[in-house]
């Protein structure tokens, strides 16, 4: 439920993501009116606006909405649930397992086979690790699964590394490495069915744990006493993991590693809406997307023969906001 005291910042956040929206599929290399692509696009008209639009703009706006407010939103749950201000949606080792499975399928030459293999060994991947994170879990609490996160995001950073290192083609090794830095570029309206549907699932799954994650502030005992449960299959703790997963997994097997959204994104907000984990779920979710949609517009406007990496920007401009943070807590802290 949204709390009324957010509606403003939750309006302006909504109005400028509306607004990047709207300059993603107007602004490009190729001048075009966006009211005629649209309409075009939307009566089945082949114009040169409308195929622009349908194919080369619209998908990765839809994209980069899509993934920055899922990346948000598991950042603000992860970092309510484990009451760490660094926990960010790569805490799991669910991006690793995802960039793993990618990067499998370019080793095999799969990639070449089919435009669809290489979402789907992301996907793959993604699910294998989250079934070995929750293996390793079990009954145990969030110190188990920092513990067994770390664990996995090493293990699948090795592997990937390994499977780089041993690529027999230094053109595929490149684009392996441009893969994994994260990328919306070249992506299609394949790839956001592929992604959206995992996406939508795993946010409302994490959005079910909103309540259960205010009672855990006051610790694990008083979350118990009020009636939540913490364990077990359908306990807070699995319905966050697998919601993180399947959302940061189908995110990571289109896109690549994109980081530091989640990890900034709530810290930037959390201020604004009381320091009240609940509140701070739709307000990052919206933050994400705003942000993501800004780097991408940035990416665009700061490339030129070469494109940078949207994976480079975010955490280009994630580092420093937390130099500032370190900044202010040396200040205030005795």
């Amino acid at each position: 439920m949204i709390d009324r005291r957010d509606y403003p910042l939750i309006a302006a956040l909504a109005v400028g993501v509306l607004m990047m929206l709207g300059l993603s599929l107007a602004w490009g290399d190729s001048p075009i009116s966006l009211p005629s692509a649209l309409g075009d696009l939307m009566a089945g008209r082949h114009s040169v606006g409308a195929i622009i639009v349908g194919q080369l703009r619209l998908p990765r706006a839809v994209l980069g909405v899509s993934i920055g407010a899922a990346l948000g939103l598991c950042g603000a749950v992860m970092q309510g649930y484990l009451r760490n201000p660094l926990a960010d949606p790569g805490l799991l080792g669910v991006s690793g397992g995802a960039a793993l499975g990618a990067v499998l399928v370019f080793y095999t030459g799969l990639a070449g086979v089919s435009a669809l293999l290489l979402p789907a060994g992301g996907l793959v991947g993604a699910l294998l690790a989250v079934l070995l994170l929750l293996g390793l879990v079990g009954q145990g609490g969030t110190l188990v699964l920092l513990l067994a996160g770390a664990a996995m995001s090493s293990f699948a950073a090795a592997l990937t590394a390994m499977a780089m290192n041993l690529m027999p083609s230094p053109y595929a090794a490149y684009e392996v490495m441009r893969w994994v830095m994260g990328s919306l570029t070249d992506r299609t309206m394949t790839d956001v069915w592929v992604s959206l549907p995992g996406t939508v699932a795993g946010c409302l799954l994490m959005l079910t744990a909103a309540r259960a994650l205010d009672a855990l502030a006051l610790g694990d005992e008083v979350a118990e006493s009020m009636g939540f449960r913490l364990r077990g299959l359908l306990g807070i703790q699995t319905r966050i993991v697998v919601g993180a997963a399947v959302a940061v997994g189908s995110c990571v097997a289109v896109s690549g590693a994109i980081g530091f959204v989640g990890l900034v994104v709530p810290h930037l907000l959390r201020p604004l809406t009381g320091h009240q984990p609940s509140r701070l779920l739709l307000p990052s979710a919206l933050g994400g997307a705003l942000l993501l949609l800004v780097a991408d517009a940035a990416v665009r406007l700061l490339s030129g023969a070469t494109e940078i990496q949207i994976g480079v920007l975010t955490a280009l401009i994630g580092a420093p906001v937390f130099f500032h943070r370190v900044i202010a807590m040396r200040r205030i802290m005795p």
